[in-house]
């Protein structure tokens, strides 16, 4: 059995993990990441790239004024009974500073964008500034590593180009028929995305998620540090009630970690531990389907190790995973993807109905406010489902779920029975499986409003979060217009997840707890692996990545700390962190009483 030495062992290398290993490193720290897939980059290559960080620097040069008072008064009204005051804390004190020192250590570089928080109007809530996303990056800068970083979602992706987060650059493919400026703009970079294809076999210029983790594995290998890829860990090793390494699977045989200073998990939560979601997620309780666009590896890994030394994973938020409205997408092979329905819910034109033909909700809040609303709207019923449903106008301008807006053909779609289309609402309806006097009702209902822009079930289009990602010319409300003259189209919506909000208990800085609430010496969680401090809530656009990067620093600073204060000898390569980590924050009485 090979063995191999190091100071930390992190298992895992989404943001959260390789967040905690370039924070490491960076401080003397022999690093070692592992990584059960074959490619590295976890749910954040996957996700939009976007984090959470009030009072930011991006936000200061731009002039918008926000303040850790109202941070904290916005956290604490959206996750109610569950919030979590220590946790709330040193988050709200560092995760600025956080975004500092990576953009001053390391390849990470963040942007601006203009996401408002997604109830903007709840007490502290902002209408810009909270939310920055990463920089777009030319994956070539990994060298030979470049095949090993995660491609992007494949059902978000056009031909494998990434559109970036920003709504800017959606907004040039959207009007490409119309301004001669969008057109070119479109042309270009569709040659440039093929030249890239010709070339590398994918694109190089990546944005969102995809970038963020490519930007985090240039900084950690820059560093030194190995990603150890397709290396499963098998079991943590326990010597005198302390976690000291763990067993790992490379190539086929056995290999053994030892880590001087603390194994870090960070594998992403259990959004695809079959088990365990068909326990905690009522849709599949009563007998739904449930698809996550999140990669397949993430199978509660992280806490399975954890449990096995004395921690226990309690089911106990509101929700437990951040709900994400998703179609199935048929492919020509036979084979599917799931598509997350991130922008075509707040176009005008488009709503969403139950199978009674009725409307339940704003289609034009948060992914993850739809979902909930929709989970409730089904109670009773075996299947929890939606349809979007809108007109040929909509569809042609905006596309529908995983359809593409015009000129793309509609054909494939159809006949592979991904976009249903009737001629009137009545075909549409028993197209679909739903009722034809239910919706014919419901158009009626919300046209009477449309045709004024308004919504007058639901009130879409209020705040300035529906508005974001919906159409500004379409006024006087861009989230409403009427549906129109046939032929009529719909997509049928089910539930999926952007992964999980349940986790392993922890201390503020991350160290794991026990059955008993006591913790576990030498082990550590970060990102979806430790309960989120959102309490099952989902209040902006970042709120997973921003805690999880600001927390796999903080957690990182605490080992570095730790190793300078067991290892006293100057000679020893942590203590050249000494001055870096002396900065690490006192413990506040809240944050005493939940290590306690």
């Amino acid at each position: 059995m090979n063995t191999s030495n190091c100071d930390v062992l992190v298992i895992g290398s989404g943001a959260g993990g390789l967040s905690a290993a370039v924070t490491a490193r960076q401080a003397d720290l022999d690093v070692i990441v592992a990584e059960k897939a074959p490619v590295f980059g976890g749910t954040t290559a996957f996700s939009g790239g976007v984090l959470w960080i009030p009072g930011n620097r991006h936000a200061r040069a731009q002039g918008i004024v926000d303040s850790q008072d109202a941070a904290r008064e916005y956290l604490r009204r959206e996750t109610g009974a569950w919030f979590n005051e220590a946790a709330s804390e040193l988050f709200l004190d560092h995760a600025a500073e956080m975004v500092d020192w990576f953009e001053r250590e390391t390849s990470v570089k963040f942007v601006p964008t203009l996401y408002p928080d997604y109830h903007p109007d709840v007490p502290g809530g902002a209408d810009v500034g909270r939310s920055i996303l990463a920089a777009p990056f030319d994956i070539r800068g990994l060298g030979a590593d470049m095949a090993r970083l995660r491609p992007p979602l494949k059902t978000i992706t056009f031909i494998g180009m990434m559109f970036n987060s920003s709504n800017a650059d959606l907004k040039h493919f959207f009007r490409a028929t119309k301004s001669l400026t969008s057109f070119f703009y479109v042309c270009r970079r569709l040659a440039t995305h093929l030249k890239e294809l010709a070339i590398y076999r994918r694109g190089v210029q990546v944005t969102s998620g995809n970038a963020l983790a490519a930007r985090l594995a240039k900084s950690a290998l820059d560093l030194g540090v190995p990603i150890w890829t397709d290396s499963p860990a098998r079991r943590l090793i326990v010597e005198d009630g302390r976690v000291v390494g763990a067993v790992l699977q490379r190539d086929g045989v056995d290999q053994v970690v030892r880590a001087r200073h603390g194994v870090v998990l960070a594998c992403g939560g259990f959004p695809h531990d079959r088990e365990r979601i068909a326990q905690a997620y009522p849709h599949l309780r009563r007998g739904g389907e449930h698809l996550s666009p999140v990669p397949v590896d993430n199978t509660g890994d992280g806490i399975r190790l954890a449990e096995t030394v004395g921690a226990k994973l309690e089911i106990r938020f509101p929700s437990t995973s951040a709900w994400m409205p998703v179609s199935k997408v048929p492919y020509a092979d036979g084979s599917h993807g799931v598509f997350p329905h991130l922008l075509d819910r707040y176009k005008p034109g488009i709503i969403g109905v139950t199978r009674d033909g009725r409307r339940f909700c704003n289609e034009s809040e948060s992914y993850h406010d739809v979902g909930a609303a929709m989970i409730k709207a089904c109670e009773g019923q075996a299947e929890t489902a939606m349809w979007l449903v809108c007109d040929q106008q909509a569809l042609s301008r905006y596309g529908l779920g995983h359809v593409k807006p015009a000129p793309m053909p509609l054909a494939g779609p159809i006949q592979r029975g991904y976009l249903l289309r009737g001629r009137t609402l009545e075909e549409l309806a028993a197209q679909a499986g739903i009722d034809a006097a239910g919706l014919v009702r419901t158009v009626a209902e919300y046209n009477e409003g449309a045709r004024e822009g308004v919504d007058r079930q639901f009130g879409r289009g209020t705040t300035r979060f529906n508005r974001y990602l919906a159409d500004p010319e379409n006024q006087p409300n861009p989230c409403v217009a009427p549906i129109g003259q046939g032929p009529y189209y719909a997509v049928k919506v089910i539930m999926g997840d952007l992964g999980t909000f349940d986790g392993l208990d922890t201390t503020p800085q991350g160290e794991v707890l026990d059955a008993e609430h006591h913790v576990i010496p030498g082990l550590y969680a970060v990102g979806n692996d430790r309960a989120s401090m959102m309490g099952g809530n989902y209040p902006a656009a970042g709120i997973t990545l921003g805690p999880n990067m600001t927390f796999g620093w903080l957690t990182a600073r605490l080992i570095v700390q730790r190793a300078c204060e067991s290892n006293p000898d100057p000679a020893h390569p942590a203590d050249a962190a000494q001055a870096q980590s002396s900065s690490q924050p006192a413990a506040t009485p809240a944050q005493e009483a939940a290590h306690a």
